[in-house]
């Protein structure tokens, strides 16, 4: 029974490959090996669970030999003849559960494999040791040390669902705070672990407002959680073999801090417009397509997930640059596609057309018609954003979010705003002014303009909430300086008023694209080796090679094993933008406690390309901005009881 840390393949993928190789081949694979049965059972717990489906399909873990699927924590059906692969946590529970299973002279399986998400204690480990009837029948034990969930080929999420309560809710004492960083920084770390990649460590630095402030427990969440993710590191590092020796990539360790303004402004990207003003569950929208008999409309489940070529090609575009291009591949495809061409004609059964040609055509079709279907599902997806959008008045509401970022536009704009635009939801009024408050938070000091502000936008007192409580979260932002830009129709172009960042120029020709999130800047002064040390400090000294030009970066060429020679990987991935990394740098990691967003997800893609180097982003956890603003609230739920 061999006790060991699992290693990861030496080829070169991208973040999400990596963890789907790892489950699928380095965990469910190895267990083929020796007087194993041929099928077998893949017992998780909730966690695991949820682990394998941001990652694997069914059918990939029936490829692998897994014919059933069960839960540790349900009652399960003996199966003596079979053996058992356990992907569990390393609890004092999913351990107790793992020896009823597997102690007394009839086992539920035959042997069992046993593979825990993070590293199992000393004490649970001898529990196991302890009963011999068990021992006897283990074929394997490994620490995956694998507990996030990938939740896009450069994205994961540490399902620390309510970080920004915990962490910043706790007035008393640090107690919860520091049992949720704690847990955030052991899940962070796996990831390093998965893909043995040794960081160098940077975090944002408590701010001190003077030599009398104390500093709180938030103003020191990204401190500490470097220093526990250091801590878990090191330990990978003395026991996983193979582990690098040697920085390998860099790691940033951000807060909602960092900029309270990206998760509640409206975003103009396809992406970002889908999961906010569409009604989806998670991944999946519910889309009436009007009946072709003339009926009911017809209701169709849609997955918005990289698997769908055309949802990956324009994830990241504006919405009008979606439609427009859209149109145009649904015109070209149906002029130019054969198939499209002889169903609509009328010569379908001419005898001029040899057997053949008429069979090459009807192999066609099917094909055909799912990229017809699908061109069609996102051309209706679009056409309902834009009937919303007109509906709810985004264009004026974000002209004005757009102006109070840059600049443009104060308390004034928004008192009129609020006073001439009565039909604004309350939710789009409320995240107006949690904007404002992020970036005049001296505004919203006194009772009485609160108060106001409450009774002009009809808000109630919870909605105000997530208006004080983002300065509970990190108040102003920290650049406030002006430069010359664009100009936004009502607004004066000469800038008056305070904002929360720097113009940059743009390659968007589409109105409403000038906004960036925070990290991008940071990103790319990262990268340049340029970020300021005294704001975000090194936890480790690096190897003085690290911080080199962009194209003087390690090179990632490594073999590709046989089993990951395919023409399409496994998140749908082409082989050849595969290839692409291999020609990039060190990765860049950069994790940001409370919650990130999509136009940070979209940030870290587009810095993926311009600096040829993989950027992977991590959080606790991924919000649309109606969650957000429900997890804001949250922070001083208790206070209003």
């Amino acid at each position: 029974m061999p006790f060991s840390s699992s290693g990861g393949s030496s080829s070169y993928k991208n973040f999400r490959q990596i963890t789907r190789d790892r489950l699928l081949h380095e965990m469910l694979g190895s267990c083929k090996r020796g007087d194993s049965t041929q099928w077998k059972v893949l017992i998780m717990d909730e966690l695991t669970t949820t682990i394998m489906s941001y990652t694997c399909t069914v059918s990939d873990t029936t490829e692998e030999g897994v014919s059933l699927l069960e839960r540790i924590e349900k009652k399960r059906q003996p199966m003596p003849h079979m053996d058992a692969i356990y992907f569990i946590r390393p609890s004092k529970k999913n351990v107790n559960l793992f020896l009823s299973d597997m102690s007394g002279r009839a086992s539920l399986y035959r042997k069992a494999f046993i593979f825990f998400s993070s590293p199992i204690s000393k004490d649970l480990v001898g529990r196991i040791k302890e009963d011999g009837s068990v021992l006897s029948r283990i074929s394997a034990l490994s620490e995956m040390n694998l507990e996030y969930f990938a939740i896009d080929s450069q994205g994961f999420v540490t399902n620390n669902e309510r970080a920004l309560e915990q962490l910043y809710g706790d007035k008393e004492d640090s107690c919860k705070g520091i049992v949720c960083l704690n847990e955030i920084a052991a899940r962070i770390a796996t990831v390093f672990a998965s893909l043995k990649e040794f960081p160098i460590v940077r975090y944002r630095a408590a701010k001190l407002l003077d030599a009398t402030t104390m500093t709180t427990f938030p103003d020191l969440i990204p401190t500490k959680l470097a220093a526990g993710i250091w801590d878990c590191l090191i330990k990978y590092k003395n026991t996983i073999p193979n582990f690098p020796v040697t920085e390998s990539c860099e790691l940033l360790i951000l807060d909602r801090s960092v900029d309270q303004i990206a998760p509640v402004i409206h975003e103009w990207t396809y992406d970002a417009m889908c999961h906010d003003l569409l009604n989806m569950e998670g991944n999946k929208y519910l889309l009436e397509v009007p009946s072709k008999t003339g009926g009911l409309a017809d209701k169709k489940d849609v997955l918005l997930e990289e698997h769908d070529p055309v949802w990956l090609e324009f994830r990241h575009e504006h919405i009008a640059e979606v439609s427009e291009r859209l149109n145009e591949k649904l015109t070209n495809f149906l002029s130019n596609n054969k198939a499209a061409q002889l169903q609509n004609s009328s010569d379908w059964g001419s005898h001029e057309r040899s057997t053949r040609e008429l069979k090459k055509i009807t192999q066609a079709l099917p094909q055909y018609g799912k990229q017809k279907d699908r061109l069609s599902l996102h051309s209706e997806i679009a056409k309902k954003i834009h009937s919303i959008s007109r509906e709810l008045g985004l264009r004026e509401l974000a002209q004005l979010e757009q102006a109070l970022v840059f600049g443009y536009a104060g308390m004034k704009d928004v008192i009129k705003f609020l006073r001439t635009k009565d039909d604004t939801t309350g939710e789009n009024k409320l995240r107006l002014l949690m904007i404002l408050a992020a970036i005049y938070p001296e505004k919203f000091e006194g009772e009485e303009g609160q108060e106001n502000l409450m009774k002009l936008a009809k808000l109630s007192p919870c909605d105000m909430a997530a208006v004080n409580n983002i300065k509970l979260i990190g108040g102003s932002s920290e650049n406030r300086n002006s430069s010359s830009g664009i100009f936004f129709q009502n607004f004066n172009l000469t800038k008056k008023n305070c904002a929360s960042r720097k113009e940059r120029p743009s390659e968007e020709k589409w109105q409403f694209s000038s906004f960036y999130p925070i990290i991008e800047e940071l990103i790319e002064k990262l990268s340049k080796g340029e970020l300021s040390k005294e704001d975000y400090p090194c936890l480790n000294d690096p190897t003085p090679t690290l911080h080199q030009s962009p194209q003087a970066h390690s090179i990632r060429s490594r073999r590709t094993p046989t089993w990951a020679q395919r023409g399409i990987s496994g998140d749908g991935i082409s082989r050849h933008a595969s290839n692409d990394f291999k020609k990039m740098g060190k990765r860049i990691f950069v994790v940001i406690v409370g919650g990130a967003t999509r136009s940070e997800l979209r940030v870290c893609h587009k810095l993926t390309s311009k600096l040829k180097r993989e950027v992977v982003l991590g959080s606790t956890s991924l919000d649309d901005p109606a969650t957000f603003v429900t997890k804001v609230k949250m922070i001083t739920a208790d206070d209003q009881l």
